[in-house]
């Protein structure tokens, strides 16, 4: 490693831990700890953490990342971060929360969401004008109020987990503009805040607990508390980037910055994510959201809700046996079931995988929508089953990608980073799945690269966040999608796409009895 005099700090919270990295001015990585913490689900789809448990880990991880670094921390110049979106923050006037997170994950809003996007406001062309999703702030702002009367009445603040921990880094109350821009209905174009949308849905005391100073990414947030700096073993007065959502920050990792590619964000979730020069707005797709990521800019978003979560969730819960033969032989459990998936073909044998476990982002914005798996025989074995979760998944951000294209948006190259990347088979799949190369980053964790990016530019490393992702970021590797096994998709792309609407009453119905039977005084008021 060539020795710099600055480094910069990137951390990146994720579903599941925080990721802390040291990076050179140049992008390279020379150091990475993770650290996690637990989600709690008291309810069927509801989830929350604890912030006070997202800063132990933290602290853990960003010491041991200096540590591991063997980089003087007085040469660590500026921190920035990222954190999961629509995780939402209730606290009170001395910013201690009120209650646990509400995070992005939660769907128990979904009759919230449905109330609001019968209200019919202009500014619910950033759903496409379709469905609301449960998981956006308005939604889970209003379940608190209506369910969690005190809490709401004694939260003087309220904000995201990157609004949270910015506070918590420099006392500084700031919020991003990427945030607001993506989940909380603001456009900076047409005056910020649109108080009529907040009077429609029941939530007009609302604004007025939101930050006041919304900053760009990568602008100066604040200078690092000594107290802080104390604690995570760094120099004081060090400048805080204003930060942004996970993925959306991994789009600077990624360098994705300009229209003509698309980020394509994996791990519990997947997220696609582009940016355009003009603005448009269809049903399907999320956006276009104003300046959310470069002033001048439009991004657009598709997703998926459960997608990593549901691989881990297969293996955690039905692969003991394979787990064990794994350990024997010295390798992870992820390793073994690849192998074995490899040898099923594509389609596996007619099995279909809907993959809306906690359900649907895009292009459905269906919160009671769930999970299905059919076509199931008694040939289907666990390679079976775990080959056709990936390839339902894959399926799924074909669907996605197809809307896109629909909407005149083109999708000719992807970007992709996360967890699920270091899987090759899976990978190849989406490849195949969709005809579209996918290219990888040579930094695997973009969100920790993104963060250090905007830590660079708050620094003054660079004069803007263009300039900083183009030199520090990098490819590594392209996968090429096969011609013969991208024809052989196409007839399961399309069974995958007509589940939905046929399984959608029953799915409903389910979610409902469900959600009357955890939450009885919940389903009276609906």
């Amino acid at each position: 490693m060539t020795l710099h005099s600055t480094y910069v700090m990137g951390v990146d919270f994720g579903t599941e831990s925080v990721r802390v990295a040291i990076f050179t001015p140049d992008g390279e990585m020379v150091s990475r700890a993770a650290a996690p913490y637990p989600t709690y689900h008291p309810q069927p789809g509801w989830a929350e953490q604890q912030p006070d448990e997202w800063w132990q880990a933290f602290v853990t991880a960003g010491r041991r990342a200096i540590q591991e670094s063997g980089v003087d921390p007085s040469h660590i110049v500026a921190i920035g971060a990222d954190c999961t979106s629509c995780t939402v923050v209730f606290m009170d006037e001395q910013f201690r929360p009120l209650r646990p997170a509400i995070i992005w994950m939660d769907v128990r809003a979904a009759e919230q969401a449905q109330r609001i996007a019968r209200s019919g406001h202009p500014m619910l062309r950033y759903n496409g004008f379709g469905n609301v999703s449960a998981e956006w702030m308005p939604c889970k702002a209003l379940w608190v109020k209506e369910n969690e009367p005190d809490v709401y009445r004694r939260a003087a603040h309220v904000g995201e987990f990157i609004d949270w921990l910015t506070h918590r880094l420099t006392g500084q109350w700031t919020g991003s503009i990427n945030n607001v821009s993506i989940r909380w209905y603001y456009d900076r174009r047409e005056g910020g805040w649109s108080p009529s949308f907040y009077q429609n849905i029941g939530l007009g005391d609302l604004i007025e607990r939101f930050p006041e100073r919304i900053l760009d990414m990568g602008q100066v947030a604040g200078e690092l508390r000594p107290g802080v700096a104390a604690e995570l073993g760094l120099r004081p007065g060090i400048p805080v980037a204003e930060g942004g959502a996970d993925a959306f920050v991994a789009m600077l990792g990624l360098n994705v910055v300009s229209p003509g590619k698309m980020a394509f964000i994996t791990g519990s979730s997947h997220l696609m994510l582009g940016q355009t020069d003009q603005p448009f707005h269809t049903q399907g797709i999320f956006g276009a959201y104003t300046d959310a990521v470069l002033p001048g800019q439009y991004t657009v978003e598709g997703g998926q809700v459960s997608t990593g979560s549901v691989v881990k969730w297969f293996k955690d819960h039905f692969c003991a046996a394979e787990a064990a033969l794994a350990q024997q032989r010295g390798v992870d459990t992820y390793t073994l079931l690849n192998e074995m998936a490899t040898a099923v073909p594509p389609g596996s044998e007619g099995l279909i995988v809907l993959d809306y476990f906690q359900g649907n982002r895009t292009p459905y914005v269906d919160s009671l929508a769930r999970g299905a798996f059919w076509g199931l025989s008694l040939k289907h074995t666990t390679a079976h089953l775990f080959r056709a979760i990936l390839e339902g998944i894959a399926y799924g951000s074909e669907h996605i990608f197809r809307v896109f294209r629909n909407s005149g948006y083109m999708v000719k190259e992807i970007v992709a980073a996360g967890g699920p990347t270091r899987s090759r088979l899976w990978m190849q799949i989406h490849a195949d799945v969709s005809g579209i190369p996918i290219m990888l980053s040579q930094t695997p964790d973009a969100p920790a690269l993104g963060s250090a990016i905007l830590a660079a530019v708050a620094a003054g490393l660079y004069p803007d966040i263009v300039t900083a992702a183009g030199q520090m970021s990098c490819i590594a590797d392209c996968i090429e999608p096969d011609p013969e096994r991208h024809a052989q998709y196409q007839f399961y792309v399309e069974q995958y796409i007509a589940t939905y609407p046929r399984l959608q009453p029953l799915m409903h119905e389910m979610a409902r009895h469900q959600n009357a039977l955890s939450n009885p005084s919940s389903e009276k008021r609906s």
